[in-house]
């Protein structure tokens, strides 16, 4: 496999689980404008996903659509962080999910966009924008919760914590990276992600967290005990009925 494609993979991945968790808020949020704004964040998610997964199908060139690569392929074939697959918990912690992996996105779309590959560039010019909106989104909530009442802030803390040893893997870089000169080193964004993410911490009247230890292993297909779940729900209605068409 060439690098472009796990490198294009691991992107659309990421993109993919995270709009399946996204989407699991509708008709479930806080409130129903809360139910409108997340769908259309998933939607976005979703998007990029297609637009990634179409590309790396092309790259690989052995007649996979993004169809293919999103319903037909086994657990330890996806390379999306762990992050993205975590359950969402309560509304607090998956505000803080957002906020870390939307903050992580909007970074390397930012780089992305002058990638000598002109399909990832242009994927990244039009995801910056959306990804600009789910940061924001993520920000505003932090803080609302955060510095609100007494629960809301325990809330708030809780999921900031819960989520922070998953953040590391985000900026892991490794040989893959290194030679493929299409692609953003993750690592180069780590200081700026945590300069912007402890800004709004700091705002909320939360503390940053720290962990002793950060989980990996996700981009070598590697994953926690929620993921299988998950992919079953994705996948059981393409795997029920292959080649269906609606």
């Amino acid at each position: 496999m060439s690098d472009l494609f796990i490198y294009t993979l691991r992107l659309g991945d990421d993109a993919l689980i995270a709009a399946q968790r996204t989407a699991e808020w509708i008709a479930a949020a806080p409130q129903l404008e809360e139910d409108v704004a997340l769908g259309n964040i998933g939607l976005d998610q979703l998007g990029q996903a297609r637009s990634l997964l179409q590309y790396a199908g092309t790259v690989e060139g052995a007649g996979r659509t993004e169809d293919d690569l999103a319903y037909f392929r086994d657990e330890r074939d996806f390379l999306n962080a762990q992050l993205t697959e975590l359950p969402n918990g309560d509304f607090a912690r998956s505000m803080a999910k957002l906020l870390y992996f939307a903050t992580y996105q909007h970074l390397l779309y930012e780089e992305l966009r002058s990638s000598s590959d002109g399909t990832l560039a242009g994927v990244a010019g039009k995801a910056v924008k959306e990804v600009a909106y789910h940061v924001d989104h993520a920000t505003q909530w932090v803080l609302r919760l955060g510095d609100g009442t007494e629960e809301s802030h325990a809330r708030m803390q809780a999921g900031l914590q819960e989520m922070w040893p998953y953040t590391a893997e985000l900026f892991a870089t490794d040989d893959l990276v290194q030679r493929l000169d299409a692609a953003v080193d993750p690592s180069t964004l780590e200081e700026e992600w945590l300069r912007r993410v402890t800004e709004v911490i700091d705002a909320s009247t939360c503390e940053r967290p720290t962990s002793a230890y950060q989980h990996s292993g996700g981009r070598e297909g590697r994953h926690t005990e929620h993921f299988g779940y998950l992919l079953a729900e994705l996948q059981h209605v393409a795997r029920s009925h292959p080649g269906a068409k609606w």
